[in-house]
């Protein structure tokens, strides 16, 4: 039996103190989900069950004593730091659960700039991280757009990419050490070396967990030179998107490895450059030596400008929107005005496939929405993500909530869509994630998305997390059973 609410909050103010023990109503209404439901938590309408406390942890002794409470008690808990998530990882799916706040494990504890990388708590800000490496010529090459809001352990624990994965890579490739606490309260701390053959690589148990296995408290990521000043920018517009990812595949294939490489649909390039003129628009931006970064420019500019339907634009119209890229608490603000006043909704999600795939997930895609979903504004999107073997899609859509309650509109709509967009892109051999991990949102197509290797996750969740306490429903779902919820 697990412990009843006043016991859970009495076990962690022994643990931690009152004062780091949070269980002020609104606090734990806002805890209890993410941005996934955006449109529930802007008319502040909160359907998940509401956590028994959030607590703030400062130590990793303070993570790991908590875990040991909620594992030795069947508790359930959910780690977080940014609080900046999209699909669901952070919803409290079940009663009574624990919210684990890392945020102000907040220190930097090493710049080694002879080994290049950089040593730091959970909660970190991004942001402040970068400006101040970047005061010392360096930075992370790790720029996603909540950058503003996301801190190290979340981005690590989402697999999470940045706008210039295409040269740095995802935080797969810059993560080099960690030091995680699983349930039992094993601390495991994986060491930094530049590369190991010693059997698995242990640092993807960690990776993209999404609080499901460990909570992670420390985080070694690499560092690199910044060189702004070497920066070129180049922009097209082009009138078929097929031939767009045809022109993606190519420049990764001939080798060039710009740090931005996109490309938009019409729909959404008519959203974000007043250029556009409706058509389709191709851009690069080239970093890092300035003898490479001409290199790679004038080698991207010969194979785009050989392609059917292609119209360069002035490069400073790619710089003005590259300086304007990043969704901070002031977007935030804004955004639940217009949703507020309008009844009007943006949502993104994120998909990959193979060069062989992906126009067929992204044209099939949109006209189901099209077809299928009601009192849409908008549908369309970009990738922004490219391989030497394919690229990612990241659909954008917008749509008007009608005659439909705040908490209705999640199946109405949101969750109707993403179903559309998960059953095309498993149809077609694609992978339903990018970047944003699974969460809650998603699990649901575990399945379909792992195909025979989910025994290997799921293996992974019972030998790590045998009790069912951390983030419970996020990865895999549980079912609806109060008293066995751990059956999956």
């Amino acid at each position: 039996m697990s412990l009843a609410r006043e016991e859970i909050v009495k076990g962690l103010v022994n643990i931690l103190g009152e004062d780091r023990v949070i269980t002020d109503e609104t606090v734990l209404k806002e805890s209890s989900i993410d941005r996934y439901r955006k449109f529930e938590q802007c008319h502040e309408v909160y359907t998940q069950p509401i956590p028994a406390a959030v607590v703030y942890v400062k130590n990793t002794e303070e993570v790991r004593n908590v875990l040991m409470f909620a594992n030795e008690n069947g508790v359930n808990v959910v780690p977080r730091t940014g609080h900046s998530a999209i699909e669901g990882g952070l919803e409290t799916a079940l009663e009574n659960s624990v919210v684990i706040d890392g945020s102000e494990m907040n220190q930097v504890l090493e710049v080694n700039k002879e080994s290049m990388q950089v040593t730091c708590q959970c909660g970190v800000p991004l942001q402040s991280l970068e400006d101040s490496l970047r005061e010392q010529g360096l930075t992370t090459g790790h720029s996603p757009q909540s950058k503003p809001l996301a801190q190290m352990g979340g981005l690590v624990a989402t697999r999470s990419i940045g706008q210039f994965s295409t040269l740095y890579g995802g935080i797969e490739d810059m993560l080099v050490g960690c030091e995680v606490v699983f349930p039992g309260g094993q601390v495991c701390r994986i060491k930094n070396v530049p590369r190991r053959s010693v059997g698995p690589d242990i640092r993807h148990i960690v990776l993209g967990n999404e609080g499901a296995l460990c909570f992670i408290t420390e985080v070694t990521v690499k560092i690199f030179k910044y060189q702004p000043e070497n920066n070129r920018f180049l922009g097209y517009r082009i009138k078929d998107m097929e031939k767009g990812f045809q022109a993606l595949r190519q420049v990764m294939v001939e080798g060039y490895r710009p740090s931005v490489a996109r490309l938009y649909d019409l729909q959404d390039a008519e959203m974000n450059f007043d250029w556009a003129d409706g058509e389709n628009v191709l851009l690069f931006m080239a970093e890092g030596p300035a003898s490479i970064t001409k290199a790679t420019a004038e080698g991207i500019d010969e194979i785009v400008r050989k392609i059917e339907g292609v119209t360069p634009v002035d490069a400073s119209l790619i710089e003005t929107w590259f300086n304007h890229l990043n969704w901070g608490a002031e977007q935030i603000a804004q955004e639940k005005k217009e949703i507020l006043a309008t009844d009007n909704i943006g949502i993104t999600t994120e998909i990959s496939g193979c060069w062989d795939c992906i126009y067929k997930i992204y044209a099939s895609v949109v006209e189901r929405i099209t077809n299928e979903v009601p009192d849409l504004t908008m549908i369309g999107g970009h990738s922004s993500h490219s391989y030497i073997n394919g690229t990612n899609m990241y659909f954008v859509y917008y749509y008007n909530v009608v005659d439909c309650r705040p908490e209705d509109e999640i199946n109405k709509y949101h969750n109707l869509i993403n179903r559309i967009i998960c059953e095309e892109t498993v149809r077609f051999g694609g992978s339903i994630a990018h970047h944003h991990g699974l969460g809650k949102a998603r699990a649901h197509y575990v399945w379909e998305e792992y195909g025979s290797s989910f025994y290997m996750l799921e293996t992974l969740k019972y030998a790590f997390d045998p009790n069912g306490v951390m983030n419970m429903g996020t990865l895999i779902p549980v079912k609806h059973d109060k008293e066995h919820p751990w059956n999956f």
